[in-house]
């Protein structure tokens, strides 16, 4: 069973930085597909980008292309996400979650870091 315990969210002016981490632990995630996520207040659940940890191959949503990074670090069991040129819409929720590969369901959620951006 694998646990997922995201960190390094806050509050962070307009165009601030701020990069989130995304451990796992219980099991080695070397096969799996793990992808971040966002919740706003009164909206739904955000694709934002996932990597596959064997590769490294990595995608995005639209809006988020180009301000923000997802990478890997396969020894610490850990996915990162860099986010730049933060703007208040980007105040959410965020949260990482794990599928065992390419077309499975995201089924193991970690419980959210906060991320407020103020303007």
């Amino acid at each position: 069973q694998v646990q997922l315990v995201e960190s390094g969210g806050g509050l962070v002016q307009a165009g601030g930085f701020l990069r989130l981490s995304c451990a796992a632990s219980g099991r080695t995630l070397s096969s799996y597909i793990v992808g971040w996520f966002r919740q706003a207040p009164g909206k739904e659940r955000e694709f934002l980008a996932a990597i596959r940890l064997r590769s490294g191959l990595t995608s995005y949503e639209n809006s988020v292309k180009g301000r923000f990074t997802i990478s890997r670090d396969n020894a610490k069991n850990t996915v990162y996400l860099e986010m730049n040129s933060l703007k208040p819409d980007d105040t959410a929720v965020y949260y990482c979650a794990s599928a065992t590969g390419p077309g499975a369901t995201y089924d193991t959620w970690g419980q959210g870091t906060q991320v407020t951006v103020s303007s």
